[in-house]
């Protein structure tokens, strides 16, 4: 009989034991995998929208936290402190384009979704869209809403329909282009209509600024923070801070994920030596028949590295699956919002390396129980019963 058809056998020798000791794998792997697709779309989801924000510099109200710079980028709602006055004073400052927004959120069919008053022309050319459908808006000031790709579509939104907000009704000027970001999540208004609408006149949320010297920023920074006392930050602290607010949140899912996978390698060492102790005689037999302590060493190893093998790859398929279900869903705080509407794609080397993983953990878990079998002696192991 082949090494390969003795394992095999040894495997499906307890079916039961075998099945439940793989489901162990197999669940430990999935929350393993879905953490790690679901972190890497948060990611790169993250360095879309820092992208798409267009801004070199963002001026948020005095006192902001790092809460405040996740909001910005996902769209959330933002406190409207900042007034008229400062957003001219900042204008004011030569080199630079300021572009004010005001981040607020409205509801349709009981569904949340993000409203943001801009400023129509600046805007456009900042965020370099492109209208998929109908128009934009006609002036800093025109009535009506562009809506993003997949509010139109969720909500079935055209050109010449309405949409109501705070309970007025808005006709529906054009659809943008999808840009794959928070944008396509997000009803715009022209920034005096939305500031009427939730009674925040003459205040904004955010103060998007792109300078014309990049190797300036810092110095423009400055410039602000004499003029207005608000808060400034730069698009890479901003990126690097909600990098880090994620990652860490992140970290910790995939270390609970992580126990699971540990549970699961107990199980393997506990079913390897429950296997040693039944098969004693069958070890005895193979070392009769001419079997060395390396070569039953390298069966009882293999035989540990199939389940991890086999549980890899049923935990990589279902982990992958699960994102890919979930990502749509996720989406009820700011620290998830980043895959709002998104779709976890699928990272052939997350599942390689979640395979490659499982293995290499599973025979690590087999080594004790394979060195165990292998030191049994041939009389010793021939004439258990």
């Amino acid at each position: 009989m082949t090494p390969a058809r003795l394992v095999l056998r040894n495997l499906v020798r307890r079916r039961g034991r075998f099945v439940f000791t793989l489901c162990g794998i197999v669940i430990g792997m999935a929350s393993f995998v879905t953490f790690m697709a679901l972190g890497g779309s948060l990611k790169s989801q993250i360095e879309r929208e820092s992208a798409a924000l267009g801004a070199n510099l963002v001026v948020t109200p005095k006192g902001s936290c790092a809460y405040e710079q996740v909001s910005i980028l996902t769209g959330e709602q933002l406190p409207t402190t900042i007034t008229a006055e400062e957003v001219a004073a900042i204008r004011e400052i030569e080199g630079m384009t300021a572009i004010p927004y005001l981040a607020e959120r409205s509801a349709i069919e009981n569904r949340p979704l993000s409203v943001m008053g801009i400023v129509p022309a600046q805007t456009w050319s900042f965020k370099n869209w492109r209208l998929a459908t109908g128009s934009y808006f006609s002036a800093d000031d025109a009535q009506g809403a562009v809506v993003g790709a997949v509010v139109a579509e969720q909500f079935g939104l055209a050109p010449g329909s309405e949409v109501r907000i705070r309970g007025r009704q808005m006709p529906v000027l054009g659809v943008i282009a999808e840009t794959g970001g928070k944008d396509d999540l997000t009803v715009f208004l022209s920034l005096p209509v939305a500031q009427q609408l939730y009674d925040q006149k003459d205040r904004v949320s955010y103060v998007a600024v792109r300078v014309d010297r990049l190797d300036e920023v810092d110095l423009y920074a400055m410039k602000i923070k004499e003029r207005v006392s608000l808060g400034v930050v730069s698009d890479k602290q901003m990126l690097s801070s909600v990098l880090s607010i994620v990652g860490t949140v992140n970290m910790t899912l995939q270390l609970i994920a992580a126990v699971a996978i540990l549970a699961a390698a107990f199980g393997i060492v506990n079913t390897m030596m429950t296997a040693t102790y039944e098969r004693k005689r069958e070890i005895g037999i193979l070392q009769a028949m001419g079997a060395t302590r390396a070569a039953i060493f390298r069966l009882f190893l293999i035989e540990s590295g199939v389940y991890g093998l086999l549980g890899g790859l049923g935990g990589a398929v279902l982990g992958i699956g699960a994102s890919l279900v979930a990502a749509p869903y996720i989406s009820q705080n700011a620290a998830t919002a980043f895959v709002k509407g998104a779709q976890s794609s699928v990272d052939p080397l997350i599942f390689a390396l979640a395979v490659a993983f499982s293995t290499l953990v599973a025979m690590a878990s087999g080594l004790y129980p394979a060195w165990k079998a292998a030191r049994l002696s041939p009389v010793e192991a021939i004439s258990y019963e």
